[in-house]
């Protein structure tokens, strides 16, 4: 099995290529927890749900880049700062700086994933 370094990478590579949905079917637990504004989405159907209203909406991706990254294998915490522009459906053109912190299983699944907003 990979690391838990090499699996974070993968999955932020994947996602940075545009396979956003392929890349939750993959690294995502049945029950993952993720945490956006104060709000809780739990298991992987309505999370997956969630991902599928936000791909479609996307009219155009214009940057993406993970301008931080840490691990800490002994609590299974993976941290991505991202910086994102893009064109949402109905909102315009978006700039997005964020900090997703994901919580890995021994199996390789995220169970829980939370955002901080930057800026």
């Amino acid at each position: 099995m990979s690391t838990l370094n090499e699996r974070d990478q993968e999955l932020n590579d994947m996602i940075l290529q545009g396979e956003i949905l392929e890349a939750f079917d993959k690294f995502y637990a049945d029950d993952i927890v993720m945490e956006e504004d104060g709000k809780e989405r739990v298991g992987k159907e309505a999370n997956r749900e969630y991902e599928e209203q936000f791909v479609n909406s996307l009219e155009a991706f214009h940057s993406g880049e993970v301008k931080a990254r840490g691990v800490d294998e002994a609590n299974n915490v993976t941290l991505s700062e991202w910086e994102n522009e893009m064109t949402l459906e109905g909102v315009g053109r978006v700039q997005q700086k964020q900090v997703a912190v994901r919580t890995w299983n021994d199996d390789g699944q995220i169970t829980h994933e939370k955002f901080y907003k930057l800026g």
